[in-house]
């Protein structure tokens, strides 16, 4: 798809950072707005889709640590406590970066709420559109 817009065989993209953002940063092409709530710490200049008129409009990609259902909450709360201090470190706040995304940190209560809240918006919009999987 990047090779497509860079041909100009396409107008205009829909896609995740990484791919995207060397030939964002080399003036090759232009960012329009991001998908996040926030703008992107790399990208500061260009808006989000709700600053860009498309309010409530939000589609971003979320890593998380997941652990079996029934899992102590002792070792589930020394797992967060861990990974919190790794996304802190340096090295991995860079990675990320580098990846297409700014460092994000929640506790499991909020992160199962936020994929709670992913399910209910994409199963609705997926049962609106009425798409199945061939």
């Amino acid at each position: 798809m990047i090779n497509d817009l860079l041909g100009g065989h396409v107008p205009v993209a829909l896609s995740v950072l990484p791919p995207a953002l060397g030939n964002i940063q080399a003036g090759k092409l232009r960012a329009i707005a991001v998908t996040s709530k926030k703008r992107f710490s790399l990208l500061p200049e260009v808006p989000t889709f709700d600053e860009s008129g498309l309010p409530g409009f939000e589609a971003v990609l979320h890593y998380g640590l997941l652990a079996p259902a029934g899992t102590p909450k002792e070792i589930v709360d020394k797992l967060s406590a861990e990974l919190r201090k790794l996304v802190d470190s340096d090295d991995v706040k860079q990675r990320i970066h580098f990846e297409g995304g700014d460092p994000l940190t929640s506790t499991p209560v909020e992160y199962a709420a936020d994929i709670d809240q992913e399910e209910t918006k994409w199963s609705a919009l997926v049962h609106k559109l009425n798409l199945k999987v061939e």
